[in-house]
């Protein structure tokens, strides 16, 4: 019962900005364009993308989730990171209540940067992670970020 945290960090040869605005600040447009095998769109359903907004994302067939629904609890555009909440829709199972993310983006020495995410698992029941659901996570999490990478290396003229 209570809050499970974990933390990960990913290394990315994109600079903290471009990789900001292409995950976070415009993951609505361009994460359902790129894995459209998984997302089939993100929607933002209350505000305008700001803190306190709400966005559904709806998962494509296939995938082992039907929608999830975040708020963005903050956004700062100026020092690249972000806060927010997936509150509903059944990524959650039955267990879970929420999940809270904290994401920033560090530059590097090299001109990219270090993505780090906290993500805290909260429930009102007892809840048990093994080593297997971890990886899947951390995984699932690296997968997008190189999807992304690949998308702008190969367009080094967006979202600069």
């Amino acid at each position: 019962m209570g809050v499970i945290s974990f933390a990960q960090e990913h290394e990315s040869p994109i600079d903290p900005g471009r990789l900001f605005k292409a995950l976070i600040v415009d993951s609505h447009n361009l994460c359902p364009k790129l894995m459209s095998q998984s997302i089939n769109s993100i929607e933002i359903i209350d505000g305008d993308g700001d803190v306190g907004s709400i966005k559904q994302i709806n998962f494509a067939q296939g995938v082992p989730f039907k929608h999830a629904k975040l708020r963005m609890d903050e956004l700062d555009t100026k020092n690249y990171r972000c806060k927010y909440t997936i509150f509903e829709g059944d990524v959650l199972g039955e267990k879970l209540k929420s999940i809270k993310y904290e994401v920033k983006f560090v530059a590097d020495e090299h001109g990219g940067c270090i993505c780090k995410i906290l993500s805290e698992y909260y429930s009102d029941q007892e809840i048990d992670f093994t080593d297997e659901d971890i990886e899947f996570g951390k995984e699932r999490a690296t997968e997008m970020y190189k999807v992304v990478e690949a998308y702008l290396l190969t367009n080094p003229h967006t979202y600069v």
